[in-house]
């Protein structure tokens, strides 16, 4: 029964951390985005994260978007600098044309800084992107 499972492959769907300017509090802050690059809207985007390491975890927390039209992003949650030490996990689920994807993103430990931000599709920002 479980060969007969298929879940297709995940293409044109990134998670990206960008450090953007908080005008409120006047810091700069992680935030973790998710971005449809594809030509389709998602449709029940489900993301499920968490950051751990060999002796720490956070909460797991979870996310939804009814749709994600395409050629577009959406802010999941800010990500304190703390966290940035642990592997942060995104597990993203959603449904293209009646079809379930499913994949997992992994930002690994101290791989989120400003030396690494390079320029994010869609987005017009620098970022850390996982494809």
């Amino acid at each position: 029964m479980k060969k007969d499972i298929q879940i297709p492959e995940v293409s044109n769907v990134y998670v990206a951390v960008v450090n953007e300017y908080n005008d409120i509090y006047k810091t700069h802050d992680w935030n973790a985005y998710i971005i449809n690059d594809k030509d389709v809207t998602l449709e029940m985007v489900l993301i499920v994260t968490r950051g751990y390491s060999e002796t720490k975890t956070t909460s797991t927390m979870r996310h939804k978007l009814e749709k994600l039209p395409s050629k577009s992003y959406a802010k999941i949650e800010l990500m304190q600098e703390d966290i940035l030490a642990l592997n942060n996990e995104f597990k993203v689920t959603f449904f293209e044309d009646n079809k379930m994807f499913d994949k997992t993103y992994l930002f690994r430990k101290n791989t989120v800084n400003k030396n690494a931000l390079q320029p994010l599709p869609l987005m017009g920002a620098k970022g850390v992107l996982v494809r």
